[in-house]
């Protein structure tokens, strides 16, 4: 409203000239009136705009004028930095750091010539920098420059109180020969981890063949038996070489109830073989009943043992099922006879 009167106030002010010389010329009225008349519309003139150039004049006097120095961007500043070695978690390791700083003075400034307020607006961001970076791995670059980006992206008075700093346009490198370091170490550990997995899962192999499969002959054939029950014959003819096998584990020598197993050599002289067979010699062939009264020996269990009968019984069945009905039979033969002949025995006794 006071722009408009402003302007409105020249015109009237002409309006009311021409209308006054108007009077004065052409008017029939005495001179008297006339220059009454024109000093009447004259004041009022003034009148009218006196309260105008009053306001204007406060206007002027009191109201900022846009753009003024005093506002708050005309006091924001910029200085970029470059390549500032920071800290990392490994002490021989720095990323570097790059970013433009910006800062603003306080109120608390009074004379900036006395102080240097880039070098206090880099200090600051640094520092802000370096509490971040010290605590990071270095081989995570990439994640850290975004971590800097968040917390440097924020106005903070620093500690003098005289400025208020943060930072943009924010880069966080590690140096290429660095890198090419770590990921060499990085190699070598996930090949030593390989490696000591391979090594124990080794020396757990090697503690269950030395201590458990082939502690003695006996516990290597049963072990063999376990692996390959559909495989009964074949068994009893890789006993010998089982049996050399557990002595070469264990550092001893082949037990005597394993030899007429291996080529070359023969039972003790006179000596019959096992459960009434026929004499071992080396020209002797075992059969196969013969060699499983061996493996029986081999594990413990002996004549007297009723475990005998029941395993000798389950092998023969097993024998059946795959169509070896001699080895079946001779087994059958061998242990079921000979059972019932002690059961025999023992009745005629008891009578």
């Amino acid at each position: 409203m006071n722009t408009g009167r402003n302007i409105v106030a020249p015109y009237l002010a002409v309006t009311g000239g021409a209308i006054l010389i108007g009077l004065i010329l052409f008017a029939p009225w005495p001179l008297l009136i006339s220059l009454g008349t024109a000093g009447a519309l004259g004041i009022g003139l003034l009148l009218l705009a006196w309260p105008t150039g009053r306001r204007a004049a406060r206007t002027s006097r009191f109201e900022p004028i846009s753009g003024n120095a005093a506002s708050p961007a005309a006091n924001v500043r910029r200085s970029r930095v470059t390549d500032i070695p920071l800290p990392t978690e490994l002490p021989d390791y720095h990323f570097l750091f790059s970013a433009t700083v910006i800062w603003s003075p306080t109120p608390a400034v009074m004379d900036e010539s006395a102080i240097n307020p880039a070098a206090l607006a880099v200090d600051a961001v640094v520092k802000r920098a370096r509490k971040i970076t010290e605590l990071r791995d270095p081989s995570h670059a990439s994640l850290v420059r975004h971590e800097l980006a968040g917390a440097l992206g924020e106005m903070r008075t620093e500690t003098t109180g005289r400025l208020r700093t943060m930072a943009e346009s924010v880069q966080l490198v590690l140096p290429q020969h660095d890198q090419e370091r770590l990921d060499k170490l990085a190699t070598v550990r996930k090949e030593e981890a390989v490696w000591e997995h391979e090594r124990k899962y080794e020396l757990s192999k090697r503690d269950y063949l030395g201590g458990d499969v082939l502690k003695n002959p006996g516990s290597a054939v049963v072990w063999w038996l376990a692996r390959n029950g559909d495989q009964v014959e074949k068994t009893v003819n890789d006993i010998g070489l089982l049996a050399q096998l557990s002595s070469a584990a264990n550092n001893s020598d082949v037990p005597e109830v394993f030899h007429s197993f291996i080529s070359g050599f023969a039972a003790p002289d006179g000596q019959s073989g096992p459960s009434g067979s026929a004499a071992w010699s080396p020209d002797h062939k075992a059969s196969a009943g013969d060699l499983f009264d061996a493996l029986l020996q081999a594990v413990r269990l002996d004549e007297h043992d009723p475990q005998r009968r029941l395993f000798a019984r389950q092998v023969a069945d097993l024998a059946t099922a795959h169509g070896w009905q001699e080895l079946a039979e001779d087994l059958i033969h061998r242990y079921d006879t000979l059972a019932d002949a002690e059961s025999a025995g023992e009745a005629a006794d008891g009578s």
